[in-house]
């Protein structure tokens, strides 16, 4: 059987704004610097081939950023029509020259993230495989921790009682905010939250970028008595040396990367050791073509890997790493999509389905407040 060259035919881009059940506070409402989330805006792409096949992939964005994501994708994707998908490395290059003007970060490569995506699905669905088995899995499962339970919006009750509920549905690790201007107030909630989830399970802690340096090695310090799995973003996401020094001082590991916007800023923090654990984004920083190229730096650096939200997307990818990944549980979701992804003594189950496994929801449809479909000229 000899290979039929395809070619793209359309592709249809959409924005569609998820409205949050809560408004959501972590440590930057707190501080004053950012106002509560209400909503979650989306960028997907919806790409479809001469031979029938079909591709969905998402980028995102919170409080900022959603429209010019929108923007900037309907004014490259046109490149990529007519061409082959399965070329997807040459694909990438080819829109990341269409827009070459405004860089190779942030708003620019996240709108390519959401067709970089959508190929890699389209690509898994024609070989009919799981997306984590077409690029080669070391696990059928990844440990996941439950994230959006234990935000400082919600009174420490209604915080353990997520816990318990996310323990009781197969999430293995609990992970909460703090960085509140009271640094008495984060121990006492992270004191609640460990003796009512017991010593066994692993708890993570957040702090958002608010600390300063003498604060976060002072609050690592006092924090290491509950036997953390990590703390994550106790500086700004952007000082490398500072997020290095505090990981040779604690023993309680260090977590950083989300909100970094390509593989060369991540690169900064392998070269100077700023993380024991790095959280890349696949849409934040362009999509999986440059996610797996980080993968690999990452992997030679000796580091663990624990994505950032998404994940639908990370699930896949985590599975692809060599070293025992987390992935991070996040039910906001859930209304976008007509799946469900399963959760089972701790770990997160690589769906059977082939692609990503997930299809759009006649509610994401509802949501949407743009879209355009982009044919040949």
């Amino acid at each position: 059987m000899t290979y039929q060259p395809d070619a793209i035919r359309t592709v249809q881009l959409s924005t569609v704004t998820l409205p949050l059940a809560t408004a959501i506070s972590d440590a930057k409402v707190f501080t004053g610097r950012q106002k509560p989330m209400t909503e979650v805006v989306f960028l997907f792409a919806e790409i479809t081939t001469q031979q029938g096949f079909e591709g969905l992939g998402f980028s995102y964005s919170k409080r900022a950023g959603g429209p010019a994501q929108y923007a900037h994708a309907k004014e490259v994707a046109q490149t990529a029509v007519g061409e082959d998908p399965n070329d997807i490395a040459k694909l990438y290059t080819k829109l990341l020259w269409a827009g070459a003007s405004v860089g190779r970060s942030g708003v620019a490569t996240q709108a390519l993230a959401a067709i970089d995506i959508a190929l890699y699905d389209l690509k898994a669905k024609r070989a009919g495989l799981p997306l984590a088995k077409l690029l080669g899995a070391h696990r059928d499962s990844v440990r996941t921790y439950n994230t959006s339970g234990g935000f400082l919006n919600a009174s420490i009750e209604e915080v353990t009682d997520r816990a318990s509920r996310s323990i009781a549905e197969g999430i293995g690790g609990i992970k909460i905010k703090v960085g509140l201007p009271d640094g008495a107030a984060d121990l006492a909630r992270v004191a609640a939250v460990r003796e009512h989830i017991g010593p066994s399970v692993p708890l993570m802690v957040d702090a958002n970028q608010q600390w300063d340096r003498s604060t976060a090695l002072r609050m690592g310090r006092r924090l290491e008595q509950f036997d953390l799995t990590w703390i994550e973003e106790p500086l700004d996401a952007y000082d490398a040396e500072g997020h290095a020094a505090l990981a040779a001082a604690l023993d309680t590991p260090i977590a950083t990367g989300e909100m970094l916007a390509s593989v060369a800023e991540h690169e900064r923090l392998i070269a100077t050791r700023a993380c024991d654990i790095i959280q890349p984004d696949a849409p934040r920083v362009g999509g999986i073509t440059q996610f797996l190229r980080l993968l690999t730096l990452a992997d030679q650096a000796g580091l663990d890997l624990a994505p950032h939200f998404a994940m639908e997307i990370h699930l896949h990818l985590a599975a692809t790493y060599p070293r025992e990944p987390w992935v991070e549980h996040f039910d906001w979701l859930d209304p976008l999509f007509d799946e469900r992804l399963e959760t089972r003594d701790g770990r997160m189950l690589v769906p059977d389905r082939p692609g990503l496994g997930v299809t759009l929801s006649e509610q994401a449809r509802a949501w949407t407040t743009d879209t355009t479909l982009i044919t040949p000229r």
